[in-house]
């Protein structure tokens, strides 16, 4: 998505709104993100933004050869950005092939890079599939949402506003271990209609995989002393078949490992009837900081 000027961070009023760039030459975008942590950007949404500049410089596809989709990316978190300065984002055309393309994005802030993209794309082939099971999970109907909007005292935060996410077991402590560390499950979608094609939905989830995510590490410890310090490191995300991001989707978290003040964190995205249409993996800083 592109448009001449892009939305001060906080006053989207639509998802598309939040991926929407500026076009400012060849290969550069500018845009703005709201905050996930005071005064700094969302790392999902700064991906997000990235993998939509990637994209808006794939190759036109001559029929009948279908259209690039992009297939993984790999992103690496290198300073904290801000939400009061534009972000400017430089796409490098690695590679145009017959049946893949290759993006690299770097993202810069005052003349400095925060985030790093890799992005593949490759043209959709027939052929066998496998994939695992989804997990037993209750439907979105009747479980509570994952933020209490309009809560005395606490305006609805931007994720409010254009996600809904209803959260399946208890938020804080997450669900029972089954022998793969802590987990979680979420049901996600936007709360609009996504208009345009796949590489707006890819973006979308690429946001929506940011959220949570890293905090799976945490659910053991939430009720340890002290104040937390959490920012992700890098972050991964496998697209495996074609989805919508406006239509519920079951994401289903667990985090093997956490050590060192860093935490490892998996998670796979499955659709109503339990195609498993992503995958993402995400490792964090996850510190706590003793209580005064």
């Amino acid at each position: 998505m592109q448009r001449n000027v892009p939305e001060p961070p906080e006053t989207a009023t639509s998802f598309t709104e939040l991926l929407t760039l500026e076009r400012v030459e060849e290969n550069l975008y500018r845009g703005f993100c709201h905050a996930g942590m005071p005064l700094r950007a969302f790392g999902g949404q700064v991906a997000a933004q990235s993998l939509i500049a990637a994209g808006s410089t794939l190759p036109a596809a001559e029929p009948p050869a279908p259209e690039l989709l992009v297939h993984s990316l790999h992103g690496y978190f290198i300073r904290p950005g801000r939400t009061d300065r534009p972000i400017v984002y430089e796409v490098d055309r690695t590679r145009d092939g017959r049946s893949f393309a290759t993006r690299r994005v770097v993202a810069i802030q005052d003349g400095e890079a925060i985030f790093s993209l890799s992005a593949s794309f490759h043209r959709p082939e027939e052929g066998e599939e496998h994939q695992a099971d989804a997990p037993e999970a209750p439907g979105p109907e009747g479980l509570p949402e994952l933020w209490e909007a309009g809560r005395p005292g606490r305006g609805v935060s931007v994720f409010e506003s254009v996600l809904e996410s209803r959260c399946v077991g208890d938020p804080v402590k997450g669900l029972p271990s089954i022998g793969q560390g802590p987990r979680q499950q979420l049901w996600v979608r936007t709360r609009d209609p996504l208009p345009g094609g796949p590489l707006l939905h890819a973006c979308a989830l690429t946001y929506i995989s940011d959220i949570r995510l890293l905090a799976t590490a945490g659910l053991p410890y939430a009720d340890h002393p002290g104040q937390r310090q959490a920012a992700s490191l890098d972050h991964a995300v496998w697209f495996h078949r074609p989805f919508r991001a406006d239509e519920w989707l079951l994401f289903a978290m667990e985090s093997p490992t956490y050590a060192s003040s860093r935490g490892l964190a998996r998670g796979q995205f499955f659709t109503r009837d339990g195609r498993l249409v992503a995958s993402v993996v995400q490792e964090g800083l996850y510190r706590r900081r003793p209580a005064r």
